[in-house]
């Protein structure tokens, strides 16, 4: 048994929004409902989503994402310098039914970045209140989330004519923001990264370059940034990092295993854990975990979150054993792929499929480690 994070079984974070939780949102937007009547029914939802990853077996617990819109923008939006800018950039998900397409808004840079407050501070704190068994963990984009979508072209240059000042007062954002959060009794840290994933599809590479980025090693400059934000973080704070290819209501965007960035990104990135998509071909081999150091822990995202079927469990303890080829058992750990819900749309599942793959995931921990 492990008795720190991240632990035999885990989930990314975000669970499938409960359908009055999605009338309150669209109320909300429409100001039929209040700010308090939303306030009301997150708690809620929340409190029921506790108690789910409490009944199956979790031992790491999240809010779910319930009061978010989206996984990483409702916190990029809240960093102090930057703000809701018109979408440039065509989104392309893909699923087995045809293609999802749409021009997000992007976050833009109009004046020096600044921590004006504890981004997901109160929910943090009402989360840790009601967690009776396990650990709470917090999910936050990564800083390399601030900059992926829009690029230097979203980052004023009367601001920062040099791109070095911007990642160092980012870095300094995300300091700072761990260390408040620390200060509230956060012990176990999640910052999600699509980016290091993506940049494994020689599309994306190809897609920064074309915007005036440079794609064959933008991996490394988001490695120093992530690295700069997390080296005086407090003792006892675990740094996990997930990376998937994309995650909007069942579909995904880039394909390809991690190879491209493996090396340096798994022998030089500061964390303590990597949560890496592994749910089907898209996602390459395991041969690129021969990279992780000893000490370092590897969830394998062996369970899809896109797809209502659930997984054999012989068929995870294949894989588990097949990836133990490249590093060792003791160093693994299993997980869904990705969250359940990475928008407030979700994924193409019922709560009581999440359910069942939430459980399958501890029933095989305990049965490939002896304890979940």
């Amino acid at each position: 048994m492990r008795t720190t994070p991240p632990f035999r079984a885990e989930h990314v974070g975000s669970l499938l929004r409960p359908g009055r939780l999605l009338e309150a949102r669209a109320g909300h937007a429409t100001g039929e409902v209040s700010d308090e009547q939303l306030r009301a029914e997150e708690d809620a939802a929340i409190r029921d989503a506790v108690a789910l990853q409490q009944e199956v077996g979790m031992r790491a617990v999240t809010d779910g994402e319930l009061r978010r819109a989206s996984w990483h923008m409702d916190f990029v939006y809240e960093i102090g310098g930057i703000e809701r800018g018109a979408g440039t950039t065509l989104s392309r998900f893909h699923n087995e039914g045809g293609d999802i397409e749409f021009t997000p808004p992007r976050a833009e840079v109009r004046r020096p970045l600044t921590l004006d407050h504890t981004i997901f501070g109160e929910a943090f704190e009402f989360l840790a209140g009601i967690v009776t068994e396990g650990v709470p963990k917090l999910t936050i984009p990564s800083p390399s989330m601030v900059h992926y979508r829009g690029g230097r072209a979203a980052i004023d240059e009367t601001v920062y004519p040099d791109m070095d000042a911007f990642w160092a007062d980012l870095a300094g954002v995300y300091a700072e923001e761990i260390r408040r959060l620390h200060a509230l009794g956060c012990t176990y840290l999640q910052l999600d990264d699509t980016c290091f994933a993506y940049l494994n599809d020689p599309q994306e590479r190809a897609s920064l370059d074309a915007r005036g980025e440079h794609g064959a090693d933008q991996h490394l400059t988001y490695i120093h940034s992530f690295n700069e934000a997390v080296k005086g973080r407090p003792e006892g704070v675990t740094i996990a990092t997930h990376m998937c290819r994309g995650n909007f209501r069942s579909s995904w965007v880039a394909q390809g295993g991690y190879d491209y960035v493996a090396e340096p990104l798994f022998t030089q990135l500061d964390v303590d854990a990597f949560f890496l998509e592994y749910d089907d071909e898209r996602s390459g081999t395991f041969e690129p975990l021969r990279f992780v150091p000893k000490g370092k822990l590897v969830v394998l995202g062996l369970v899809t979150s896109k797809k209502p079927a659930l997984e054999s469990k012989d068929e995870l303890k294949r894989r588990i054993e097949e990836a133990a080829r490249h590093v060792d058992i003791d160093q693994l750990c299993l997980s869904p792929q990705c969250g359940f819900s990475s928008t407030y749309e979700g994924n193409s599942l019922s709560p009581d499929e999440q359910r069942a793959k939430l459980a399958l995931v501890v029933e095989t921990a305990e049965e490939v480690w002896g304890a979940a």
